[in-house]
């Protein structure tokens, strides 16, 4: 993100989920105070946290809640300890940079394996490859890097100015579209690509759903973990490799001569309050130990997708039908009692 997801307007704790009555309270979870967690906009965040709540309450006998909001507010309320975690910070805004730097928020964990999260540019695995079931030929069997995008502008053609192809970038406000905005300076591609911003995320899934499902030709930024990286097969443009002093440049909508960088893969991290480590060292220990790969975050982020539903119930799904991956992360006690009460 990365980007910062469209943000909510108010600030609103939600009703929690009641710890299971059938335990008494954990030495995990130290007071009888709930502990409030951070309503994430965006999927993959809603499942992370939905999974580490329904683990709490369930294995340990936590009481939690969820406090909706803008990303503003709610990192605000972290730093203000007025919830105590923030579940998959991707640490781009100042709020969280600060609140580290005055030692009120810590980030800890590493919730997806293989590097961590990933951003750029995208084409349908189609449009190099083709596709025999389809009858789709290949249609730019050569492009691999960014270099090899102008010769392909008629391929991407921006329908409402057919002399230029079309990049489909992110929203505005959008932490994302600042940035492809630098690197079109950065590849010298404003002559030839139209900066084209969608108006919202659900609009920019759709637009590149709509083109695949078509077998049409499509040029996008994206980024894993997310739904339409486990629902289709998609090839990212090669860029240089990360620099630091060019991505500077990138970040910074004021530089002129921006220079090209890859953007560099993101650890996900987890975003407490100081005073919970200090209260609930057991809760930021279990925490400490969730992680999942690509392809199983990114399944779960396509079934709350086609299935509209939230990341409660996938969560639990994902417990019941996953047992050798969250078993790890705790003692064999506790996961006799999640198990218990999944079943």
């Amino acid at each position: 993100m990365k980007f910062i997801p469209p943000l909510l307007s108010s600030l609103v704790v939600s009703a929690c989920l009641a710890a299971p009555a059938a335990y008494a309270q954990s030495p995990v979870c130290t007071n009888d105070k709930p502990i409030k967690f951070a309503g994430i906009t965006w999927e993959s965040g809603q499942f992370y946290t939905d999974l580490i709540r329904t683990i709490l309450e369930t294995g340990y006998g936590c009481k939690t809640e969820v406090v909706t909001g803008s990303t503003a507010a709610t990192e605000t309320a972290l730093v203000g300890n007025d919830l105590q975690v923030w579940v998959e910070q991707w640490n781009r805004t100042d709020v969280i940079k600060k609140g580290v730097e005055m030692g009120k928020v810590k980030l800890v964990g590493d919730l997806l394996s293989g590097g961590g999260a990933v951003e750029g540019f995208f084409v349908p695995d189609f449009v190099i490859k083709g596709d025999a079931k389809r009858g789709i030929k290949p249609m730019a069997p050569d492009l691999k890097t960014m270099a090899d995008l102008p010769k392909y502008k008629a391929l991407f053609k921006d329908d409402e100015d057919p002399s230029m192809g079309r990049l489909l970038s992110c929203p505005v406000g959008w932490d994302c579209e600042k940035i492809n905005t630098q690197k079109l300076k950065a590849y010298k591609l404003e002559g030839d690509y139209t900066n084209f911003r969608a108006g919202t995320g659900a609009a920019l899934d759709a637009a590149i759903s709509s083109a695949i499902e078509r077998g049409k030709p499509i040029l996008f930024y994206y980024w894993s973990p997310a739904s339409l990286m486990g629902k289709y097969k998609l090839v990212q443009i090669q860029e240089p490799a990360f620099n630091q002093k060019c991505w500077d440049t990138l970040k910074d909508p004021k530089v002129k001569d921006a220079c090209p960088s890859a953007t560099p893969n993101t650890k996900l991290l987890v975003g407490v309050s100081t005073p919970l480590t200090k209260s609930n060292p057991g809760v930021v220990a279990f925490i400490e130990k969730v992680q999942l790969n690509p392809d199983q975050i990114n399944g779960a982020v396509l079934k709350m997708t086609e299935r509209k539903v939230g990341g409660d119930v996938v969560a639990r799904e994902f417990l019941k039908t996953n047992p050798d991956v969250w078993k790890k992360w705790v003692s064999a006690d506790v996961a006799a009692k999640v198990q218990s009460v999944l079943n």
